[in-house]
């Protein structure tokens, strides 16, 4: 049990500080392609939803090869900092922030494109600032969707086993998450352990969904 517990506050961890970059990095990118025409609009547009479906060991050797000793990145931030994100908790966070990336910034763009622009435009006529826009009339109407993306992208991170295991590896308390603890316990033929984690995981994410499809947009509640 003491396995269980340590996995799940380590996935928590690791997927709550992914959805929270998610948040800054996907609305933020979700708004801009939806406010801001320019070339090459759809060909970006097609670029940051790669994590959603390239294999996640193809992404964790993409990763390798950049946070790396020898990778760009790396090199400079080991030269630099020294720092190394390599086999760190910092280094799932990395890897479930890019593979559950394209599930916040796809609805929240989606969201944003929604909001009738006649309403941001009279805001602009009354003379009210971009910001004052955004956060008064825009994100209130679209909250709804950037909230769901979150909360699926809280979801596909806790569970995300594939980039995690080649970028951070399986140390156990350090970077061993549910999903790679679950892998661990059947490769061990530890089946108790292995059920108790897989109800686990189970349980939280049904809860996450059933969250997020009640905030799901245009959704008629019963009374």
């Amino acid at each position: 049990m003491m396995v269980a517990w340590t996995a799940l506050l380590l996935s928590l961890k690791v997927a709550g500080c992914a959805t929270l970059l998610n948040l800054f990095l996907g609305v933020g990118t979700g708004y801009l392609l939806a406010r801001v025409r320019f070339p090459g609009r759809d060909l970006l547009d097609s670029l940051l939803t790669l994590p959603m479906v390239m294999p996640p060991t193809v992404l964790g050797y993409y990763l390798l090869v950049l946070l790396g000793s020898r990778g760009v990145l790396g090199a400079w931030l080991q030269r630099s900092f020294g720092i190394n994100l390599i086999f760190t908790w910092q280094g799932a966070v990395i890897a479930s922030t890019i593979v559950a990336f394209p599930i916040v910034f796809k609805p929240a763009r989606s969201a944003f494109e929604s909001v009738d622009g006649q309403l941001e435009l009279a805001g602009r006529v009354l003379g009210i600032s971009e910001i004052a826009i955004f956060f008064r009339i825009t994100l209130p109407l679209a909250w709804r969707g950037i909230l769901a993306g979150l909360l699926l992208a809280f979801a596909r991170a806790l569970g995300e086993f594939g980039a995690t295991l080649m970028v951070a590896g399986s140390i156990p308390g350090k970077t061993q998450t549910l999903s790679i603890a679950v892998y661990e316990a059947v490769q061990a033929g530890q089946d108790d352990v292995a059920n108790t984690l897989v109800l686990i995981t189970s349980l939280v994410c049904i809860a996450v969904l059933l969250s997020a499809g009640r905030l799901a947009p245009g959704r008629v509640t019963n009374r």
